[in-house]
This record gives C-alpha cells, structure tokens and sequence, in this order.
C-alpha cells in the first residue's frame, strides 16, 4: 500500500503544479514527505505546540505521525502582480513589498493573488487526492513546523497529508 500512496502523493503534486496561476507565473514550492521521515515532522509539530502554547499541533502532528505521506506546499519568494489592488491592505504593491516582515509563524503581508495561486495548487491537490480515494486533510499547522524545520522553503507553507485506512484518520479526532 505504501508505494501505492506515494504515487497519489506524486500525483497530488502534478496537480498542484499544473494549476493555474495568476499571469502564468508558477511561485510553488513542492515536496514530499514519505513515510519514514513523518514520525520527525509528527514529534516536531508537538514540540511546537507545547513550546508555543498553540492547541491542536499535538493531535495534527499525531495524524501525520499515522499518515503515508504529507504533501508540503509554500509560496517561495513570491512576485507580486502589479496591480496596486489593495487586496493585501496596501495602496500599492510598492508598499507592500516595504512592510513585508516575519510574522511568529509566516512572512507578510503577501499578494492576495499569489496566495490564491497557492489555494488553487492546494485545491487541485486534494481534488486529486479525492478522486483516488485517498483521504487527506488540509492543514496550516504542518506547514508552520515544515518551514522551522526547513522540510520546505518560502513564505507561507501548507500540508496535505493522506492515509489509506477503513476509516478516515483526519475526522472525528
């Protein structure tokens, strides 16, 4: 079963990959996480959690810790589009770009339309996911941890992970 989830883990990625994304322009960042690098990403992402304080890492990082694969998706380095929109809550790109800083958990404020780029990759993702019959969840918490613990680069992160179980593992916890 596991060579079998690591290809739908594949595939997630393509379709992440070949989503569309505002003017073409691909700022995606992908990996992998296979099995036998999760029960690290799963004993970090508690970690985290009781350092921090932060409810919900300890039982997200359980549900890694029994998945088969964790998707990792970021926005690395994103350009914005130029459109001085104020989606991001700046009169114009220029600023934007002038105030970006660290946050505690991601780097901001990002162009709204690149982080629509990374819902899409996201959505396509799981969508993928789904019509295997893989069960995934999507979830913020594994990208705050992949990012400190460099699983993945960029500004923003998220983990998709899936499992292959007689019942969903990401429900019901």
């Amino acid at each position: 079963m596991e060579n079998f989830m690591q290809n739908i883990a594949g595939m997630m990625a393509v379709a992440a990959r070949t989503a569309p994304k505002a003017k073409g322009e691909d700022f995606i960042e992908i990996k992998i996480v296979d099995k036998k690098d999760l029960p690290k990403l799963a004993d970090q992402m508690i970690k985290y959690g009781e350092e921090s304080g932060k409810a919900n890492f300890d039982r997200d990082g359980e549900n890694v810790r029994n998945s088969d694969a964790v998707l990792l998706l970021s926005l690395k380095e994103p350009l914005h589009l130029g459109l001085n929109c104020g989606a991001c809550g700046f009169d114009t790109c220029a600023e934007m770009e002038e105030n970006l800083r660290q946050g505690p958990e991601f780097k901001g404020p990002l162009c709204s339309w690149r982080l629509v780029d990374l819902g899409i990759a996201v959505g396509s993702a799981v969508k993928t996911a789904s019509i295997l019959n893989a069960d995934n969840r999507i979830m913020y918490r594994i990208g705050v941890v992949a990012l400190r613990e460099k699983l993945i680069s960029g500004e923003v992160a998220i983990g998709v992970p899936i499992s292959a179980t007689g019942k969903s593992i990401y429900f019901d916890r």
